[in-house]
């Protein structure tokens, strides 16, 4: 009885763990590093340092424009 009963549950997370969203490009945004007295901070050859984070860009949909919903 317990099996079965973890087998249904193992089936239901499963089945609502997939993906049923759209893709998202995933782009790599860098931004250099600011110190206290406001000025970026450098590495030993004088290149600034930097920040990267990955941040999800989502595609705009065109669409129709919607018509007004009065009638004359």
């Amino acid at each position: 009885m317990k099996l079965s009963a973890i087998i249904v549950s193992l089936a239901l997370g499963f089945g609502l763990a997939t993906p049923a969203h759209a893709e998202a490009e995933v782009k790599e945004v860098c931004k250099d590093v600011v110190g206290k007295d406001g000025k970026t901070v450098k590495d030993g050859k004088g290149n600034p340092v930097q920040k990267c984070s990955k941040v999800k860009v989502h595609k705009k949909v065109e669409g129709e424009k919607v018509p007004d919903g009065k009638k004359k």
